[in-house]
């Protein structure tokens, strides 16, 4: 085992938890805060130790993890948590914090003399579960090998992207894949909401692009959530939004019209407005009809 780190895990959500627990199994010593105290508790039984606030979570943390809501949210934890800081300490910020949300981050790890990691993650629950998240990472090389244990404890595969965590790179490439991700959602949402409309068996429609090129793993993911009408999150439809709205303001600032993201953002308002927000983002099978 690699030696043992202090980790602090800040966010305890779907993903936060996910991959605390991992980090735990390595024998990293391990302390997470959350916001609400009663998600964060059963990492106890992980051997986490369960702090009391940001400050506490991370008092001589050699790494500190953060994953969650947004940049406002993670900039006012990583705030609260600056008595407990010390120069040096690595921070892997792995919230989709979108380009404008990542300056100010930047800058605060900078005001605390803090090694800055943008270290975003493509997944949902079930691969945060089960350790196989895909990194998409910026920050020094000659701080890497710190941080490698953890980064392995999380994903099976970490693409570095750049040596700058404030230069975006990292960010830039999540939103990219996360408006794909976001576009095939939306399209197996509105196909079989089609097929239901037209009176079409749903099963008709997978077995006909079945093993072609019009098949793939992701619509035979959420189709399954949207006909087993079980929505039990693995990718909030609150939180996609919130992503969604980061991709389309990020291709705005560029000159860049992504017409098929901004109809996105209008069916997750929707489905937002219809009380699906806790739901699995497939959810936005529901925007296609009235309540």
């Amino acid at each position: 085992m690699a030696d043992q780190l202090e980790v602090a895990v800040l966010g305890a959500g779907i993903m936060g938890a996910a991959m605390a627990r991992n980090i735990c199994r390595t024998g990293h010593a391990v302390r997470v805060w959350n916001r609400t105290r009663a998600k964060a508790e059963p990492l106890a039984a992980d051997g986490a130790r369960i702090a009391d606030s940001p400050a506490d979570a991370v008092r001589g943390a050699d790494v500190v993890v953060t994953m969650l809501y947004d940049a406002a949210a993670t900039l006012e934890t990583m705030t609260a948590a600056a008595p407990g800081l010390r120069p040096g300490t690595v921070w892997l910020q792995a919230t989709t914090a979108g380009l404008d949300g990542l300056t100010p981050l930047a800058e605060l790890a900078g005001a605390h003399g803090l090694v800055f990691f943008d270290s975003p993650v493509l997944g949902t629950r079930g691969p945060a579960e089960q350790g196989k998240l895909v990194v998409i990472a910026a920050g020094p090389e000659g701080a890497r090998d710190t941080v490698t244990s953890v980064l392995e404890a999380v994903g099976d595969r970490t693409l570095w992207v750049g040596d700058d965590g404030a230069s975006g790179a990292a960010t830039r490439l999540k939103l990219v894949c996360n408006s794909w991700a976001l576009t095939l959602t939306h399209a197996t949402a509105e196909a079989l909401a089609l097929a239901k409309g037209l009176g079409v068996d749903p099963q008709g429609f997978l077995d006909a692009v079945a093993g072609g090129g019009l098949d793939c793993g992701y619509l035979r993911l959420k189709s399954s959530v949207i006909l087993d009408d079980d929505y039990t999150p693995s990718f909030a439809l609150t939180t996609a939004a919130k992503d969604a709205r980061l991709i389309v303001a990020a291709a705005e600032a560029e000159g860049v019209r992504l017409d098929v993201a901004e109809a996105g953002v209008n069916r997750f308002t929707r489905a937002l407005a219809q009380g699906h927000g806790a739901e699995d983002m497939a959810a936005t099978y529901f925007a296609s009809f009235d309540d």
